[in-house]
């Protein structure tokens, strides 16, 4: 019973040990309970704050694309002022002439004045003596002639005169459009610098989007390479948004030192825009400043106003056809005259119009009239206007045979400046530099050769494939400047026909909206665009995987963009791109195969002489491809389909390298 007692009061003992116990746990429960409210709460906060990231780094996106587009649009009126710069110097020499043919004329008014007087004075005294002498008559005629020659003297120096005053008047003119292109560059930079400091204040909350994502919420939406190219966006256009012109306190302007890499283009040696077109301004700089250039080299007395010649008067676009002041009656009929009867000087103009300017000076000396390029050979321009480029000589020859034929070309209406906004376009901005030194514009697209590409260093399979889509999309559309989409719109089922005209940004912007955005970046400087998308059989989603860096172990992801690239381009391209994929001789597109010059035989040096120019199947993209519906069917975008890009000819120049 002793030993029942004592068990007893042990178990009492152990009971009120564990009970103190569970007490203190359940304190410790209720605390701990306490603690995940309030993590609970900061997570709510914490998803909030990721929300309104989003939005915030949605707008910023949408503000950068805008301003991006505005620098574009401010860099090409760089360029449009860079080359009225160097008009403006080349006008300097005749201005001098026009002062110094004032100087002589006042000198020979005053000359002639004298004499006058004196011829009076001795005429009066003769009268004097006589009232009737035989000399009187004779000398009557000498005196009247000498005045009609001093009426015409004063007629011309009047005219001078207002030429001068009309040079005054375009100068102020032109230094209140500088004056409103600085202001407008200065608020663009402003802009720039706003959204990059708030771009950097976001960047701070990097650890929240690192805890969301493991929290499971996907960051697909931050495109943070796209933050990173903004800023080298930002960097460049810090380099650009200086201003080229400056005017002095005497009304001078005077040009810096910009070269055309700062454009982001390199002119090479052979650019109009060269370093010795830029010296410093003087002498007569000094009075008028610079004038601008006219076809007949004075200005009608009619055109003073300042509105007419801030817009409509000299240009307001970047294209390189500058407006004329208005013509005369004398050069209205110079105008209406055909090509082969245009003056040696209205050539050299259309030269430089044309973007091939640094070849006036030899043109001056060797062309008489408009009849000696109509004439010409391409090897009389090499050796006569010392044309070595080939494919300036190649769009000097297009031009003059286009006006031969009297051919109206819609693509004659696009100049290589457009064709270098087109290269961002199609997503192949790194070429600009080359087809802006060659002057490719879009006569030369039409016209434009393998061997052309190759000479602009263009060796991809793929970027070949790439130009060669996008110039049959450019010829479908009749070589409208608008024609692709750079911007997505509210569209719920898009056709072929709608994608074909998709841009690379377009592209990107789908990729963006399939949920691929970290990949999107991928795609700049690939080439894909919409019309290589629905025009190469070849391309498909495969294809697109690789060149989006997709690693093939992420089986889920590429089926994910498969399946939304079959969506995209429609049941019946897709059956066409099976069928090609299913055949015997289908090779896959890589991005490492290169495009070479087919090597010829012996037996081909012989025909060589032989080849026309225009010989079509040269041509990257024929124009004489007949259009055909596909299984007999016509299709709703079957205009764009009927051109296989690098047909089974053109394959056996390309070689495939891993």
């Amino acid at each position: 019973l002793a030993r029942l007692e004592g068990d007893k009061e042990s178990l009492i003992l152990q009971v009120s040990v564990l009970t103190d116990q569970v007490e203190a746990q359940g304190e410790k429960i209720r605390d701990l309970e306490i603690c995940l409210e309030g993590h609970q709460l900061k997570l709510n906060a914490t998803e909030e704050m990721l929300q309104q990231e989003l939005l915030s780094r949605t707008s910023l996106e949408t503000q950068k694309l805008d301003l991006m587009a505005e620098v574009s649009d401010l860099k090409i009126k760089l360029v449009g002022m860079e080359k009225e710069q160097s008009e403006y110097e080349e006008k300097q020499n005749k201005a001098e002439s026009v002062v110094n043919l004032i100087s002589e004329l006042q000198e020979q008014m005053c000359r002639l004045q004298l004499e006058i007087n004196s011829r009076i004075q001795e005429r009066k005294s003769q009268d004097r003596k006589s009232s009737v002498t035989p000399n009187g008559p004779q000398s009557s005629p000498t005196s009247v002639g000498l005045l009609q020659e001093l009426r015409h003297l004063k007629i011309k120096v009047e005219e001078l005169e207002n030429e001068r005053n009309q040079y005054e008047w375009k100068l102020k003119a032109t230094k209140a459009e500088i004056a409103q292109l600085q202001e407008q560059l200065a608020l663009k930079d402003a802009e720039i610098e706003r959204l990059q400091c708030q771009l950097s204040r976001t960047s701070s909350h990097s650890e929240v989007a690192e805890r969301g994502k493991r929290r499971g919420i996907p960051l697909i939406f931050f495109n943070w390479d796209s933050i990173y190219n903004f800023k080298e966006l930002f960097l460049f256009s810090r380099n650009i948004y200086f201003f080229p012109y400056k005017i002095n306190m005497d009304g001078t302007v005077v040009s810096d030192d910009l070269s055309p890499l700062s454009l982001g283009m390199d002119s090479g040696p052979q650019s109009p825009l060269s370093l010795e077109n830029r010296k410093s301004p003087k002498g007569i700089k000094k009075i008028w400043g610079k004038i601008r250039r006219t076809q007949s080299g004075n200005f009608p007395a009619d055109d003073l106003g300042l509105a007419e010649f801030r817009r409509g008067g000299l240009r307001a676009t970047a294209g390189p056809r500058l407006s004329r002041s208005k013509e005369t009656k004398g050069q209205k009929s110079d105008y209406n005259a055909p090509f082969a009867q245009w003056s040696t000087e209205r050539v050299c103009n259309w030269l430089e119009d044309f973007g091939l300017g640094q070849y006036v000076i030899f043109a001056r000396q060797w062309v008489t009239s408009g009849h000696t390029l109509l004439t010409a050979t391409p090897q009389d321009m090499e050796k006569e206007m010392g044309i070595k480029h080939p494919l300036h000589r190649k769009k000097l020859v297009l031009a003059i045979k286009s006006i031969n034929t009297k051919q109206d070309e819609k693509s004659a209406q696009l100049d290589h400046i457009w064709v270098t906004r087109w290269l961002d376009d199609i997503g192949l901005p790194q070429y600009k530099d080359q087809f802006h030194e060659s002057r490719v514009d879009g006569r030369m697209l039409q016209y434009l050769t393998v061997n052309d590409l190759l000479f602009l260093k263009v060796t991809s399979q793929l970027h070949h494939l790439s130009i060669k889509c996008a110039i049959h999309v450019l010829h479908i559309n009749s070589f409208n400047p608008h024609c692709l989409r750079r911007r997505p719109v509210e569209e719920s089922n898009v056709s072929p026909s709608e994608v074909v005209q998709w841009s690379n940004h377009r592209v990107m912007e789908w990729l963006r909206s399939v949920d691929l955005a970290e990949y999107a970046p991928n795609l700049r400087g690939s080439g894909v665009h919409g019309g290589l998308i629905i025009l190469e059989p070849r391309f498909n989603g495969d294809t697109l995987a690789m060149l989006l860096n997709i690693p093939p172990q992420k089986t889920l992801l590429r089926r994910h963009l498969t399946t939304n690239f079959n969506v995209l381009i429609g049941p019946e391209t897709q059956q066409e791109k099976r069928d090609i994929t299913e055949s015997t001789a289908y090779t896959p597109l890589t991005t490492t195969a290169k495009v070479r010059p087919k090597k010829l035989g012996f037996s081909h040096f012989g025909n060589l002489r032989k080849k026309k120019f225009d010989e079509s199947k040269d041509y990257v993209c024929p124009m004489d491809t007949n259009p055909g519906a596909t299984n007999g069917t016509q299709k709703n975008y079957t205009g764009y389909k009927g051109l296989s890009p690098l047909t089974d000819r053109e394959l056996d120049q390309v070689g495939q390298t891993d």
